[in-house]
């Protein structure tokens, strides 16, 4: 018997026992920028880890990074390669599709170098500016967009002014439109200048146009409107047209928005 046999011996019960398959947890974890394999063990000595709601604190975990549901500090952590989350800055007269038959501007010119098929999550009237999310994870999207998860949008708004003092308790209280009341969640004067107001108005409604209606029932018609955010998601000083993959902090926020 060779010196090798007693070792070859031990590994064959393990194998045969334990069908491989799967990519070891540490693995998964460091392939999605947690840190170094060891210290991505480390997280998992200490049950900072969890997979499909279950706490893993042994080495060797095999997981697929597919279907598996996977939280650091109860953080959700996207380990597919394969999905994408984006944050364009869309910019003026820019529709909100991927295709026009009539040839204008769309949001397809601004991400023609990206390989994934992306559609995007929501939409922005040609004329609305600012943020809009990309991707190519379907249920993600789904959620995003369902009025059940009530997501919440930040505008900045410029208007005729000044602003009355009973604008904003109208906001707050709802204002009845043709399709139904809409009540705000927050609303600020930001700036008073010249006869015009830049003012800053947090709603959850999804309906077509809601900002502008909504401000124009209040006397206050829209002339330029920006979205700075989307849920945790903000526009902060991007430029106009440009895009950037989520941070994963954010990514992680908008999981756990979701998840609640």
């Amino acid at each position: 018997m060779t010196n090798s046999e007693p070792e070859l011996e031990t590994r064959i019960p393990i194998m045969t026992s334990t069908p491989v398959s799967g990519i070891r947890l540490q693995k998964v974890l460091a392939s999605a920028g947690i840190g170094s394999r060891r210290v991505c063990e480390d997280l998992i000595e200490q049950g900072r880890v969890s997979v499909d709601g279950r706490v893993v604190t042994e080495q060797g975990l095999r997981v697929d990074p597919q279907s598996a549901v996977i939280h650091v500090d109860g953080n959700r952590i996207n380990v597919r390669s394969d999905l994408v989350y984006l944050a364009l800055n869309k910019p003026r007269g820019v529709l909100s599709a991927m295709s026009d038959g009539r040839g204008r501007p769309t949001i397809a010119d601004l991400v023609a170098d990206r390989p994934e098929r992306l559609f995007h999550v929501g939409r922005l009237d040609a004329e609305t500016e600012g943020l809009l999310l990309l991707t190519n994870d379907g249920e993600l999207a789904h959620r995003l967009m369902h009025p059940a998860f009530g997501v919440q949008k930040t505008y900045l708004a410029t208007v005729p002014g000044p602003i009355g003092k009973d604008v904003k308790p109208r906001l707050l209280s709802g204002v009845e439109l043709e399709d139904g009341p809409v009540v705000v969640d927050r609303f600020k004067v930001v700036q008073v200048q010249g006869g015009r107001a830049i003012v800053e108005l947090a709603l959850h409604e999804g309906r077509n146009h809601i900002v502008r209606r909504l401000l124009a029932a209040v006397g206050h018609p829209v002339e330029r409107l920006v979205r700075t955010s989307v849920g945790p998601v903000r526009l902060g000083g991007q430029r106009a047209g440009s895009v950037r993959e989520l941070t994963r902090t954010e990514l992680a926020e908008l999981h756990r928005l979701l998840d609640s």
